[in-house]
């Protein structure tokens, strides 16, 4: 069995669809996803439900368990560069507002685009 149908179960799961709702939205025939159980998708097709979840192609085919699709090629996805934002911390020792995360976030990216 290739691992891309049960991400995709997860991934619409975690959205409250089932698969005939899921294949319904995309346009796709019934039955279309389950055929996944036992043969492989066309990279197309795997990019639109890819592009549907917002994930990365490689999560969706059980390369990585990283689903967040990089940004730019800058090596860190906009999620990372988030986390890092709100792990820092101000002067004084106190939490971060959003806004300032936000902006800290903006920084570290445009610092990595310019490498």
């Amino acid at each position: 069995m290739f691992p891309t149908f049960e991400r995709i179960k997860d991934l619409a799961k975690k959205q409250g669809l089932s698969i005939n709702s899921l294949e319904e939205k995309l346009g796709y025939s019934r039955n279309t996803l389950y055929s996944l159980k036992k043969q492989k998708a066309s990279a197309e097709r795997l990019q639109e439900i890819a592009d549907y979840f917002d994930v990365s192609l490689d999560y969706l085919l059980g390369r990585t368990d990283n689903p967040n699709v990089a940004d730019d090629n800058i090596g860190y996805t906009r999620e990372d560069l988030r986390e890092m934002a709100v792990n820092a911390k101000t002067f004084d020792g106190k939490p971060l507002t959003d806004e300032d995360v936000e902006a800290i976030t903006n920084i570290i990216e445009i610092y990595l685009k310019g490498r």
